[in-house]
């Protein structure tokens, strides 16, 4: 009865690794837009490079420390995007943002400062120059034709743009004010983006360019925001997109107060002066509850608002200075040869294997060959659910992966070798070996996916991408050495024309074995044995 439930265990386990690669394969050909292809980094396939020049109010140059804070601060929406492969570099006065693929309205929207006021509404009236729906702008991605936009302004003539603007704008007097209704055209850039002043009103557009209106100076700011309690989601009953927050502390209770004290009045939700919401208040909102801004959102743009809004303001305005389609820098010859380089150890490797180990060559370059097929079909699910990039870091990560599995077969096959030469049989050899390799096994990787897990935390851009395929092939490694690469060779001892020594290549071993044995009946081994 124990042999019986020896016999039906490695058949259990390789039938759960079948379920576990067609589950993979499944997922790879019948869910999300089925591509079979692995997502290309920007060493690879190319992508679109964005440059943000830094603006300051008086036209001075930025701080080196604000321009480094305002470089984590993208990288930091990068990673909550799960845009896999960007760089984020700092180049003089300007941010360059460059991210795979060639839909560059997603690096646009990485740089907006996604300064958020709360602003009264004191007055509104149609925009004197309202572009029609189709044309209407949301103020959050704006499209992206690869061209190069508009060049930067001198500081100097900027300066002065935003200091007529608010004379304006952002006057106190009602003549003015009224003048400024009357006569502000909602473009596309807002001047005052991220220059306003939030103690004085403010004269400005809704993000779909509609309309225009009068707001009354700043008594919420966009610090305020719990950045945990940000979420973005559908609303069923209003049937449109929303994303939800909270007021955290003082910011709270103000809140309250405001809504309990103005019903039936709007407050402005003003993102880089674009008002992206003016709810009407219909009921007070108790302190430490949700708030919901809504509109005319696409789901991307509510998910790049919520993003803006979690990971906070940058501490400078940036205007796109240009934005443009990139080649890969290393291209696609360079994967095809390092691929081919690669086939071409592995065939050798390969070759060598079946030479030397025949039986457990082949158990090997079936292990290998299932590791190969599931470290692909997982790139591609992840390319596709978490935005990872391929590129040429992580190719090579994959590479050592690969050949770290290879070392554990090699370890487990030696092993098996030295029990047979013991002149214990192939059945016995398998499972002694196996009790004995499998600490091993087990040792070395988790030295190395310990050693991956430390580069992944504390390294950058590409290495960390190295890192992580690494460990991800670690993880495969052991899963295809115990659910594939034993319960084959435990089946195979099962089998007399598998077992036999001509056959799986341990005839030598075996007749090693044999000689030791009748050396040690010999009369001289046996009177040194009593000495």
């Amino acid at each position: 009865m124990a042999t019986s439930n020896r016999r039906r265990f490695p058949l259990r386990v390789l039938s759960a690794f079948g379920v576990i690669f067609t589950l993979c394969y499944l997922l790879v050909f019948f869910t999300g837009d089925r591509g079979t292809t692995p997502r290309l980094g920007v060493d690879l396939q190319g992508g679109t490079r964005v440059v943000l020049t830094a603006v300051t109010p008086d036209g001075s140059r930025p701080s080196e420390d604000a321009l480094r804070q305002a470089q984590q601060i993208i990288s930091t929406r990068i990673d909550g995007l799960g845009v896999a492969g960007s760089e984020v570099v700092v180049d003089g006065d300007n941010l360059v943002i460059t991210v795979p693929g060639q839909d560059g309205a997603q690096a646009r929207t990485l740089g907006q400062t996604a300064r958020m006021f709360v602003r009264p509404v004191i007055t509104s009236q149609p925009a004197p120059d309202a572009p029609a729906p189709e044309d209407a702008d949301t103020g959050l991605a704006p499209d992206d034709d690869d061209e190069p936009v508009a060049a930067a302004l001198d500081p100097e003539e900027l300066a002065a743009q935003v200091s007529a603007a608010r004379d304006l704008r952002q006057s106190e007097d009602p003549e003015v004010q009224q003048q400024a209704l009357a006569e502000h055209e909602c473009a596309p850039n807002d001047v005052l983006a991220g220059n306003d002043l939030p103690d004085l009103p403010l004269v400005t557009c809704s993000s779909d360019g509609t309309s225009v209106y009068l707001l009354g100076p700043v008594f919420l700011e966009g610090e305020d925001i719990d950045s945990g309690s940000v979420t973005d989601g559908y609303n069923q009953q209003q049937a449109r997109w929303e994303v939800s927050f909270r007021f955290q502390g003082e910011a709270g209770r103000s809140w309250a107060t405001f809504t309990r004290e103005n019903v039936g009045q709007q407050a402005a939700f003003v993102l880089d002066t674009a008002i992206v919401s003016a709810p009407v208040i219909r009921e007070p909102t108790p302190a430490g509850s949700a708030t919901s801004i809504s509109g005319n959102f696409t789901q991307q743009e509510v998910r790049d608002l919520a993003n803006q809004l979690r990971y906070g303001a940058l501490p400078l305005s940036f205007e796109s200075s240009q934005a443009q389609t990139v080649s890969a820098t290393l291209g696609l010859a360079s994967l095809e040869a390092g691929l081919i380089a690669g086939a071409i150890g592995m065939i050798a490797v390969l070759i060598y294997s079946l030479a030397y180990y025949r039986l457990l060559g082949i158990v090997a370059a079936l292990s290998l060959g299932l590791a190969g097929l599931l470290v692909y079909g997982i790139l591609v699910l992840l390319g596709r659910y978490m935005n990872f990039t391929l590129d040429l870091a992580a190719i090579a990560g994959f590479i050592i992966g690969i050949g770290m599995t290879a070392d554990s077969f090699i370890v487990f096959f030696e092993r098996i070798k030295d029990e047979m030469r013991e002149g214990r049989s192939f059945r016995s050899a398998v499972e002694r070996g196996w009790q004995r390799a499998r600490r091993t096994i087990l040792t070395g990787n988790a030295v190395s996916f310990l050693a991956a897990a430390i580069l992944y935390i504390l390294a950058v851009g590409q290495v960390k991408g190295f890192a992580f395929a690494l460990g991800l092939t670690t993880i495969i490694d052991l899963v295809v050495v115990f659910m594939v690469t034993y319960p084959i060779l435990a089946l195979a001892t099962k089998s007399k024309l598998l077992a036999n020594p001509r056959f799986n290549g341990l005839g030598a071993i075996t007749q090693v074995a044999r000689e030791r044995a009748a050396l040690a009946k010999t009369p001289a081994a046996a009177k040194e044995a009593q000495v």
